[in-house]
């Protein structure tokens, strides 16, 4: 007990520390000390801060606050939706990017800005909603492809079924891209991902859909617990298996989709963040899942400040910062789980 309170403090501590240094760090400095008062009368508005700069005061509010939270709730919601895959599909490998949940969600959202959709009585809603529903048809798709190839479902058709549709859906991207015009620049700079002069705009898309996803796949803990163990297994302890599989795909479609929509497509962090959780703190799902929350969000925002501060002042998409960090983790993971396959098959 003492080790998972002592985890909570330090994911707790170390998301503190990313938000508080995403904020300061930048090509006009902001100390930490005039954040907490610049924040604070916000808040509690009887805090005075005449004695601080108000451009130091515009910078926070109205720039960097609002990509750092903004940051926040994307690394949060792609670390939970691949903790809940890892979990259902009982596989290390297994995440949004992988799954090609994300590419789903990209090709919702490029169709929404290509054709200028806007759903009557939704409004600037109409982008992640489009986005989730693609992405939630996609990973149908999958399932439904990979049972037929494989009646057995192994995690490894499913997972090598995602990738194919995920390289099918790229190509279908890379061709509406060729066909595009003046929306070229805008498809281009959103499929990169970013998170850069979004505003509290787009914070206020992201948040319902990201506070629904996560409470879902929270309420779901115990059942991912007994998931991991197998399905067989899962169903002698009474889970429905079949019913909560679908509310969890349903979930972690709905956390894809809002933040590929708010960032574009950020690979990886579904898949490093969950897996490294995992080895520090343990396989248990009611803590996994809310410290692959506080963690991922911590990661992402520093992954930012490293994509606008490493070649400063030119800014580099935060996708490719993920992909630098992401891609070798992948290559260990998938190192490390034939190993261990390897030394079973000669015992």
């Amino acid at each position: 007990m003492k080790s998972k309170a002592f985890a909570y403090v330090f994911a707790t501590v170390f998301l503190i520390v990313a938000m508080l240094l995403g904020i300061s760090i930048g090509s006009v400095h902001v100390p930490i000390v005039n954040i907490i008062q610049i924040i604070g009368a916000e808040i509690f508005r009887f805090i005075s801060i005449d004695h601080i700069d108000p451009m130091q005061t515009n910078i926070v509010m109205s720039i960097r606050l609002p990509r750092v939270l903004l940051a926040a709730l994307v690394g949060a919601a792609l670390a939970i939706a691949g903790a809940a895959f890892q979990g259902l599909l009982r596989n290390p490998l297994a995440d949004p990017y992988t799954l090609g949940v994300s590419s789903g969600a990209s090709v919702g959202a490029v169709m929404t800005l290509f054709f200028q959709f806007s759903i009557p009585f939704v409004g600037a809603f109409t982008l992640p909603l489009l986005s989730i529903l693609s992405a939630f048809l996609t990973i149908f798709l999958v399932l439904g492809f990979a049972r037929k190839i494989d009646k057995g479902m192994k995690v490894e058709t499913i997972i090598l079924t995602g990738i194919i549709f995920s390289s099918f859906l790229g190509a279908f991207i890379s061709l509406v891209i060729a066909l595009t015009g003046e929306e070229l620049r805008q498809i281009i700079g959103w499929l990169l991902g970013s998170v850069s002069m979004r505003g509290w705009t787009y914070i206020k898309i992201i948040l319902p859909f990201f506070l629904i996803g996560s409470i879902i796949i929270m309420a779901n803990s115990k059942e991912l617990n007994a998931m991991s163990f197998g399905e067989e297994r899962a169903q002698h302890l009474g889970v429905n298996v079949q019913r909560r599989k679908m509310v969890i795909l349903i979930a972690g479609s709905i956390l894809t989709g809002a933040a590929v929509a708010v960032s574009g497509t950020i690979g990886f962090v579904g898949l490093v963040i969950p897996h490294l959780t995992r080895i520090l703190w343990g396989p248990d799902h009611r803590h996994l899942l809310p410290l692959s929350i506080l963690t991922g969000s911590g990661f992402l925002i520093l992954a930012d400040l490293v994509s606008r501060t490493i070649i400063s002042p030119i800014e580099l998409p935060i996708g490719v910062i993920t992909a630098l960090i992401g891609a070798p983790a992948f290559g260990l993971i998938l190192m490390k789980r034939r190993s261990v396959e390897r030394s079973g098959s000669d015992a």
